[in-house]
């Protein structure tokens, strides 16, 4: 039971800080041009390389290593 606690709190930890640490690098979109000129969508026009695993690999970690320990305490 142990295993499962400490599992989910490390998944729950590794998409938060994942998230975290995309959330801290800015905006996604930026567009260039007013609001008035031309609609808003959701399609990033300047800044699209933010969404990367690289920077996140730590919090990905985490949870996988979380989601170890859950199916390690379910079996034992």
């Amino acid at each position: 039971m142990a295993l499962v606690v400490i599992g989910a709190m490390l998944v729950i930890g590794g998409v938060a800080l994942a998230a975290l640490r995309t959330a801290g690098r800015g905006r996604l979109s930026q567009p260039n041009s007013p609001t008035s000129v031309r609609p808003s969508t959701l399609e990033p026009t300047g800044r699209g390389r933010l969404l990367s695993l690289k920077p996140d690999l730590l919090g990905l970690g985490l949870a996988a290593l979380g989601a170890l320990l859950i199916f390690a305490g379910a079996l034992i």
